[in-house]
């Protein structure tokens, strides 16, 4: 299922199961939260979210789906992963999927599956007890329909010469799109947005996004690390944004430490977690320069930056983030 086919389905009804697979963090996202939501209004109440990472216990998992609340209350499991399951975790996913319980809705998430990949067992389960979301990066028409959609849900039309511009200015950005056109509905007001009217307000969006900061960061290029990120918080992207971004690159970073402590070659390693081209070497470059403390150190500092920016502690969330960048691009 394409992500614009999730909403008709919604409405149709709820799937005991959602796998939710993709490298574009905003239709992942959005999808999910139209899941959560459409459970919520069913009266899905309680959710449990489970972030598997080194250490994390299957048994956990496992022990939550077949427990029952203590007043039946209807429940989401939020099942977060970031790369697909191991050997282990696929044993638990296909115990779960071989009856999942009647009170509970499991949305997985987790990046793009390869063709191989989604032939495996448990996600054979899960396409047949549920809904599997394939999230694709938008090109071309489908990224000119998707932001003729979004503005028109904004109230705003723009004729296709405008469209193109947008698409031109955002190159298949779609966290930098989203903003930008909820820029022109403030500016604006809804209604008509002319040509002029688009050139004159959306920034060029295509030249940074947040995966430039991780590359530069990962590469060792402090300087350009601090301007990518200097210039990701002038445009407006949220702090947060761009921590998930960084917090993704450091818990993959860590697996190949971890792995390739184990014995395991770096290039098996890097390929087993979808580790490819340029990212390859800036990836095995700064396992070797970081070290397993130093990685260790920049992911909890992400989770200060995480408090901050949700205003459990006080401070400056891009400050943190420059911590987090310093930390890992001019480590020697």
């Amino acid at each position: 299922m394409k992500p614009d086919q999730l909403a008709g389905a919604l409405d149709r009804g709820l799937a005991p199961v959602y796998v939710l697979s993709g490298d574009e963090p905003l239709q992942l996202g959005e999808a999910a939260d139209a899941i959560r939501a459409a459970a919520r209004e069913r009266g899905y109440s309680l959710r449990e979210l489970f972030h598997v990472e080194p250490g994390f216990s299957w048994g956990t998992f496992l022990e939550a789906g077949d427990s029952v609340p203590l007043f039946g209350d209807l429940r989401i499991l939020d099942l977060r992963l970031n790369s697909k399951p191991d050997k282990e975790g696929a044993a638990a996913l296909l115990r779960y999927l071989d009856k999942p319980p009647s009170d509970a809705i499991l949305v997985l998430t987790l990046p793009r599956l390869t063709r191989e990949e989604l032939n495996a067992g448990w996600a054979r389960a899960a396409d047949s007890a549920g809904v599997v979301v394939q999230v694709w990066p938008l090109e071309g028409r489908e990224l000119i329909g998707w932001l003729d959609r979004r503005m028109n849900r904004l109230g705003l039309l723009a004729d296709q010469s405008g469209l193109r511009l947008l698409a031109a200015r955002v190159e298949g950005n779609l966290l930098a799109a989203a903003q930008e056109i909820e820029k022109l509905r403030i500016l604006y007001g809804a209604g008509r947005i002319e040509d002029e009217q688009i050139v004159s307000a959306v920034c060029d969006c295509a030249r940074y996004d947040v995966f430039d900061v991780a590359a530069a960061m990962l590469e060792g290029h402090t300087v350009r690390t601090l301007r990518v990120l200097r210039g990701l918080e002038g445009e407006g992207v949220a702090p947060l944004v761009v921590l998930w971004a960084l917090t993704r690159e450091l818990r993959s970073l860590a697996a190949v430490q971890r792995e390739t402590a184990r014995g395991q070659p770096m290039d098996s390693v890097l390929a087993r977690l979808r580790i490819f081209d340029k990212r390859k070497e800036a990836f095995a470059r700064a396992a070797r320069r970081l070290g397993r403390d130093g990685v260790l150190d920049a992911i909890r500092l992400c989770a200060r930056v995480d408090r901050v920016a949700k205003g459990l502690e006080p401070g400056d969330p891009w400050l943190g983030l420059s911590d987090v960048c310093l930390r890992v691009a001019a480590s020697t």
